[in-house]
């Protein structure tokens, strides 16, 4: 890991995943399901998570946006996209709440944490499509 990508890792309130992202970890995470599957698995998985609160949800764009309140409190968009038949990709967008412009690297750390509640609900395929 650079030392940029190390600074901005920890000085900054915003992370968010990609195809092509230094940190593995942040990689756009690819699953075998649809659109609607997706939706229809993760709507209800982060409404009844305690830490989260569902801003709003919109199929037609492919996303659903909560706040996310353990410890620190975040703003996550997801973003749900049908790439081919049976192959979702989901990105995932974090922001902190914070009065310093920065977080330490709890946004980076979160992205993560909630890949892995997706991966107990929809049959991950990896981060490449």
């Amino acid at each position: 890991m650079a030392i940029r990508d190390s600074l901005n890792k920890n000085f900054n309130n915003h992370s968010e995943t990609r195809d092509k992202h230094w940190d593995p970890a942040l990689q756009t995470h690819y699953f075998k399901t649809t659109k609607d599957k997706a939706f229809d698995k993760l709507e209800p998985l982060f409404r009844n998570m305690p830490e989260c609160k569902i801003v709003a949800v919109s199929k037609d764009h492919g996303e659903i946006s909560f706040n996310y309140k353990a410890g620190r409190k975040a703003f996550i968009i997801m973003t749900i996209i049908m790439v081919k038949p049976y192959r979702t990709a989901i990105d995932i967008s974090a922001t902190t709440e914070s009065a310093i412009p920065f977080d330490f690297g709890y946004s980076h750390k979160l992205i993560p944490k909630l890949y892995n509640h997706i991966k107990k609900e929809l049959d991950f395929v990896g981060t490449k499509e």
